[in-house]
């Protein structure tokens, strides 16, 4: 047997279908077919129970899996390890996040301490996303604004981040600094999509406070909503960062005193993953960052 052939048992696995996971490696499906039965004959078992191309795991395969995964896992930290003796400040930093754009501001602050620091931003916005990534090692690390909770993620909260209401300048709350949430019960909302946690976040923030918002308008980019806002076109809620680093524009931001309006900030990865020196200085980075943007 060679890693390719684990390569494709795995995927056939995950995918649990011939096609799809052909699909998925880029081969044809005779290709993955015949790969996975001379892994059988090899192995001298079936791995795999058919229903056509619709394949599942045999209780083989389950024991199988499992082994392959540990394999795979302890070549990537080797691989990882000796990366980091050759050059600890020089590691790949592959992170997600789900608001980026505080990245900006971070990645520039982090590249003037340690210029040679590399990154790989992958995409991922809901919490099964961050997960499945954390787990495959597709990503070292995610910068959240949710708490990312299952039994092999360590999750640390970092800062809580106010959510303020931005009016237009000559908007006839503009001019009160703070206000009680309900004082905008009547006024149009122009908010994130249906699937974004930010919108989900707002939306309890207004039941919370006794009403459904009027939303006139969806837009999934958070500048763009600003701009709107500028037009006098609606209200929308507004994190603190967005609004001290990102936010040049007219908009008003208002204090809303009730309910309390905060989000956590926090960092997830895997409790069992080698973590390179590269990825703990990125880290500790990010905790000083966070801390330091909400004073």
């Amino acid at each position: 047997m060679n890693l390719l052939q684990l390569k494709y048992f795995q995927a056939a696995a995950e995918y649990e279908h011939m096609t799809k996971a052909a699909q998925a490696l880029n081969v044809s499906q005779p290709a993955l077919s015949n790969t996975i039965s001379r892994l059988e004959k090899q192995i001298g078992v079936p791995l795999f129970e058919r229903q056509g191309r619709q394949i599942k795991l045999s209780p083989y395969g389950k024991t199988y899996l499992h082994r392959v995964n540990q394999a795979f896992y302890q070549l990537e930290k080797g691989q990882r390890e000796v990366e980091e003796m050759a050059g600890p400040d020089k590691g790949l930093i592959s992170f997600a996040t789900t608001f980026p754009s505080v990245l900006p501001f971070l990645l520039k602050e982090f590249l003037e301490v340690y210029p040679d620091a590399k990154f790989m931003q992958n995409q991922a916005f809901i919490e099964k996303d961050i997960i499945k990534q954390l787990e495959k090692q597709e990503i070292n690390i995610c910068i959240s604004t949710f708490p990312i909770i299952h039994s092999d993620i360590e999750w640390l909260p970092l800062v809580e981040e106010e959510i303020f209401l931005s009016v237009p300048p000559e908007h006839h709350l503009a001019g009160r600094g703070s206000i009680q949430l309900i004082d905008a019960a009547n006024e149009p909302f122009i908010s994130m999509a249906q699937d974004d946690y930010f919108r989900e976040l707002t939306d309890n923030f207004c039941r919370e406070a006794g009403f459904k918002p009027n939303i006139v308008y969806e837009i999934a980019e958070a500048s763009i909503i600003q701009h709107l806002v500028e037009l006098n076109l609606g209200v929308t809620f507004t994190p603190f960062l967005f609004a001290a680093k990102i936010n040049k524009h007219r908009s008003v931001q208002l204090k809303i005193e009730n309910p309390i309006c905060k989000r956590t900030i926090g960092l997830a990865w895997h409790k069992g993953h080698f973590m390179s020196q590269s990825v703990e200085q990125f880290k500790r980075f990010c905790q000083e960052f966070f801390e330091k943007s909400m004073l």
